[in-house]
């Protein structure tokens, strides 16, 4: 689930945009899915498939996010001139606006990125507007290059109501952990080293706001920024199989427990004792982590999608590590995954060429132009040259995660409202206009409607 922050369209995009969904028709498409493929019956031979145009639809705007896709179209087009490329990119906020009502119409895009979550692909999957991309995937080796581990963040059963298992709806191109991006130069002008317990994390901040500035850094105006703090917090405090269970809407599990209290007890307590910037709730994600580049702040959590841009505005200044545990040799642990999944509509008259696509921008080669763009590929990180400092960091923290099963899925994921409603929550635990009982409560009862209905 990466999230990019949100920027203006630029005219072209916006007006492609609008042309494309004035084709659009509101309302759910509940018709059959379209027959499928086979592996045996797929050509992968994208130079075979004649004159194409597909429309693809992404969220790669930001710095490497952007000159990794830029790259790869280009590459692609080059070695496939007989495919035309259009397309649309857009901020994730705006992609998660528009992209329901356009898969809804008659003319949607070929290939989108989509939200993995329930309140996204699991709701297009139940309508029957994306394919499952299995016989693509075995015709090109996907589920050979790609763990199980990764594909579950794109899979479901074919009614939607199984997250995790099933189907393969989507593949995405860079992993995703949450951790804690640090100033080193803050760190030190406060006797302060990079802490290794939470007990050592939580005590920093009580000697940085000692030196006279909020050391935590976070611009929650469109609410989901908030999820990452809350569940960076919540894996300090709470079972990791406890959080996957909540996390992927599982029976069985509940939010009203003594560690989730305590994780949002945690974040009153930090509003509390000024360890956030001034105005956090209604400041924008984009200018919030531009002003920790630019010296504000000595902590900002976050997502390695940033890795790129908070490299080039702060060099050699900025660290990076998995949240720290209880303990110095604690297992990692850290809300992660992958990046959004490059999925194919169900109306999409080019299937075949969109594969060739999707696996083009995930491919062996591609995963050598997501590193050096300064993104983190999901698939053969570890045979990829990273410089020393920030990149490094990123990777290391990412591949011993993953070593540990340390990640565990974004909060939001957990039903097709919780999105909205944790979001809308923390904004009101954070303002405290609601007690951690409160907010427990709030997503208790979304949670559990769901999964009563859902079994």
């Amino acid at each position: 689930m990466s999230r990019s922050p949100r920027l203006l369209l630029t005219a072209g995009v916006l007006a492609t945009a609008l042309a494309t969904l004035a084709a659009c028709a509101p309302g759910s498409d509940t018709s059959a899915p379209p027959p499928q493929a086979t592996a045996s019956s797929v050509q992968t031979d994208a130079s075979k498939l004649g004159d194409v145009t597909l429309v693809v639809w992404d969220q790669e705007v930001r710095g490497g996010q952007a000159a990794q896709m830029e790259e790869l179209n280009k590459a692609f087009q080059a070695k496939y001139p007989n495919i035309k490329l259009k397309r649309v990119s857009r901020s994730f906020d705006d992609l998660k606006t528009t992209l329901r009502l356009a898969l809804s119409g008659n003319e949607p895009p070929d290939v989108v990125e989509a939200n993995n979550g329930r309140s996204d692909m699991g709701e297009f999957v139940k309508a029957n507007q994306l394919i499952p991309l299995d016989p693509y995937a075995t015709a090109y080796g996907w589920d050979k290059r790609y763990p199980a581990s990764v594909r579950q963040y794109s899979s479901y059963s074919p009614d939607g109501k199984t997250f995790g298992q099933g189907n393969l709806y989507g593949l995405p191109q860079v992993g995703e952990v949450v951790g804690v991006y640090y100033s080193k130069k803050k760190l030190a002008a406060a006797g302060v080293e990079a802490p290794k317990t939470w007990d050592e994390f939580e005590a920093s901040l009580v000697t940085l706001k000692g030196k006279g500035e909020p050391p935590l850094v976070l611009g929650n105006l469109e609410k989901w920024p908030a999820i990452h703090v809350f569940g960076t917090v919540q894996g300090r405090t709470t079972p990791a199989d406890s959080i996957k269970q909540l996390a992927f809407g599982q029976k069985g599990a509940s939010w009203k427990t003594p560690e989730n209290v305590k994780a949002a007890q945690t974040l009153t307590d930090w509003v509390t004792k000024g360890y956030f910037n001034e105005g956090f709730n209604g400041q924008d994600y984009d200018p919030a982590w531009q002003s920790f580049s630019k010296g504000k702040g000595s902590y900002l959590i976050a997502g390695t999608w940033l890795q790129a841009d908070l490299q080039k505005a702060m060099g050699d200044d900025v660290g990076f590590m998995v949240p720290p545990g209880t303990s110095a040799d604690a297992k990692p642990l850290a809300t992660g995954g992958t990046g959004l999944p490059f999925a194919i509509t169900a109306k999409s008259k080019h299937p075949e060429a969109a594969a060739a696509y999707i696996n083009f921008i995930t491919s062996k080669d591609a995963m050598g132009t997501l590193a050096k763009t300064g993104n983190l590929p999901v698939a053969d990180t570890a045979a990829q040259q990273v410089t020393p400092g920030l990149q490094q960091d990123v990777f290391t923290a990412f591949g011993k995660t993953v070593e540990a099963d340390g990640l565990v899925p974004y909060l939001d994921y957990a039903t097709p409202t919780m999105y909205d409603t944790i979001g809308a929550a923390l904004q009101d635990l954070l303002a405290k206009k609601a007690t951690p009982d409160q907010f427990l409560d709030r997503l208790e009862k979304d949670y559990s409607a769901f999964a009563a209905k859902n079994g």
